[in-house]
């Protein structure tokens, strides 16, 4: 069941609807590679290889999954995976970015831990399921996410969950940012999908509506809407 967010929000609809602006959709980068089918079947052929049809299939979402699953599933329960945390560690010129301002959005790096929330997809169509899944999350070679299976803790029992972890090699990996740097590029980027004010106000809003609080985005949010004060009086 969900929790209703005792705590206020620094970061408001108010707030963030000042940093949205119409902003036409580049299109794929022309200088970068592409999966192409071929390579989507390979990603699903290595899936099936590791958890076959016969065991549930569990997908962790810690960021937009959250509120933003676009699956069909039947369960869904929040889980923790030790040894990963949320970083805001993958550079976005589409999107939430453009070339001019790029954008920054949450992926899985090593160290720490995670509270997010897991979700049991649908035993039927579940290759269509995740080549949809993998296709909006899985784009460029080399690829900026890994699909990897995760081993999570829940207050049921323990599960094993696929999850979207960042490659280190991929292009769009801005390595470790100070906080500064966080703050003013969620604080004045935005694509085509929206502003990355807005996509942590949903994920810290997501969060906290399912009694997941954690400090490091709730500090973030905070800077972000003072950010956006200060820039947007």
């Amino acid at each position: 069941m969900r929790n209703v967010a005792a705590r206020q929000m620094s970061l408001t609809p108010e707030l963030v609807a000042r940093c949205w602006r119409e902003i036409r959709d580049p299109g794929p980068d022309p200088d970068a590679m592409h999966l192409d089918e071929a390579d989507y079947d390979a990603l699903l052929d290595e899936l099936q290889v590791e958890l076959p049809d016969s065991e549930p299939l569990w997908l962790f979402g810690y960021g937009s999954l959250i509120w933003k699953p676009e699956i069909d599933y039947v369960e869904d329960r929040v889980a923790l995976a030790r040894g990963w945390h949320r970083s805001f560690c993958m550079n976005m010129t589409r999107w939430r970015g453009t070339k001019d301002s790029p954008g920054l959005m949450m992926a899985l790096d090593r160290g720490g831990q995670c509270k997010g929330v897991a979700f049991r997809l649908t035993d039927s169509n579940r290759r269509e399921q995740l080549g949809r899944l993998f296709r909006r999350e899985v784009t460029l070679k080399p690829t900026s996410y890994r699909p990897r299976m995760l081993k999570l803790a829940s207050e049921v029992g323990p599960l094993r969950a696929l999850a979207f972890v960042i490659n280190r090699n991929g292009l769009t990996y801005s390595g470790p940012l100070d906080e500064g740097k966080v703050v003013e590029r969620l604080a004045t980027s935005c694509g085509h999908w929206g502003s990355g004010a807005d996509y942590l106000y949903n994920t810290v809003k997501n969060l906290e509506e399912r009694g997941i609080h954690d400090r490091h985005l709730w500090r973030l949010q905070r800077l972000v809407a003072e950010r956006i004060t200060a820039l947007n009086p």
